[in-house]
C-alpha cells in the first residue's frame, strides 16, 4: 500500500505554491466548522462539541491563517511584482486589502469565539461570522484560480524556492530542498 491510511500528505516547503493551496482548503474547512458552529449554537448552546470546534477555528485563524497571510503578502506578492506578472500589482493590492479586511473580521469575531470556547457564551454574532465565512470563501476562490496559476506560470524555479524557503523559516522548521 502506497498511501497513508490518514489520506495524501501535506506538500513539503519544496512545494510551496502547493503548501498555499493546501492551506486554502484548511481555511475553507475551518469555515465550514464555522458555519456548523452556527447551525449548533441554537439548540445546543455552548456544550462540549460547541466548545471544542470553536476553539479549533480559534487555533487555526490565530496561527496558521497569520502565517498564510505572511506568506502571500511578505513573500509570494512582492515575487509576482518582481516577475512582472501581468496584473500583479493590481492583484496584490485588492489581496492586501482583502487581508486587511479579513483581520479585521477575525479581531472582531474571534473574543466572542474565546468565550464559547471556554463555555463561557452560548452565541455568536452570526452577521459577524456568515461576512468573515463569505470574504474568506471569495477570496480563497480568486486566489486558487487567479493567484496561483499566475505565480505557477510566472515564477522561476529559484523564486519558488525563495519562497518555500521563507515559509519554512517563518514556521521554524527545516527547509528540505528541491522535489
Amino acid at each position: 500500500m502506497t498511501g497513508s491510511l490518514l489520506g495524501a500528505a501535506a506538500p513539503g516547503f519544496e512545494r510551496p505554491l502547493e503548501v498555499l493551496e493546501a492551506c486554502h482548503g484548511r481555511i475553507a474547512k475551518q469555515c465550514d466548522t464555522l458555519e456548523k458552529i452556527l447551525a449548533h449554537l441554537p439548540a445546543h448552546g455552548a456544550d462540549a462539541q460547541a466548545q471544542q470546534a470553536a476553539r479549533a477555528v480559534l487555533a487555526y485563524f490565530d496561527t496558521a491563517a497569520v502565517h498564510h497571510h505572511d506568506d502571500e503578502e511578505r513573500n509570494l506578492f512582492p515575487l509576482l511584482e518582481r516577475a512582472g506578472a501581468p496584473g500583479a500589482c493590481d492583484l496584490v493590492e485588492t489581496l492586501t486589502l482583502e487581508h486587511d479586511e479579513l483581520a479585521l473580521l477575525w479581531w472582531r469575531l474571534s473574543p466572542a469565539l474565546r468565550q464559547l470556547g471556554a463555555g463561557a457564551a452560548n452565541a455568536l454574532d452570526a452577521a459577524l461570522a456568515r461576512r468573515f465565512i463569505a470574504l474568506n470563501r471569495s477570496h480563497l476562490e480568486f486566489e486558487n484560480t487567479h493567484v496561483l496559476p499566475l505565480a505557477r506560470q510566472a515564477l522561476g524555479a529559484a523564486d519558488v524556492e525563495r519562497l518555500g524557503r521563507a515559509m519554512a523559516a517563518r514556521r521554524g522548521v527545516p527547509f528540505a530542498g528541491r522535489p
